[in-house]
């Protein structure tokens, strides 16, 4: 079964929030290959997304803090009890 927003094809979870934020996730989190650079003008686009929309603020805020548990999901539980300890 295929899933539309409007006209456009929804292939993935990507895709909701991209057409939820109306910017590609990768805006809001970065990805482990970008420059420092790269990160600079990103950061800078975000900012001047968030001046003009700050209503997106508390979704960013949301989908910054699943990719953040996700991500400790994938960590060993070891690890992540040691990091638990020296917090």
């Amino acid at each position: 079964m295929k899933s539309f927003i409007g006209t456009h094809e929804v292939l993935d979870d990507t895709d909701y929030l991209e057409l939820a934020f109306g910017t590609p996730p990768e805006l809001w989190l970065g990805s482990e290959a970008e420059s420092a650079e790269e990160r600079a003008a990103r950061m800078d686009a975000a900012d001047d997304i968030l001046a003009d929309a700050p209503e997106l603020a508390a979704p960013v805020a949301a989908l910054t803090a699943m990719a953040v548990e996700a991500f400790a999901q994938q960590l060993p539980a070891a690890r992540r009890s040691r990091t638990a300890v020296n917090s």
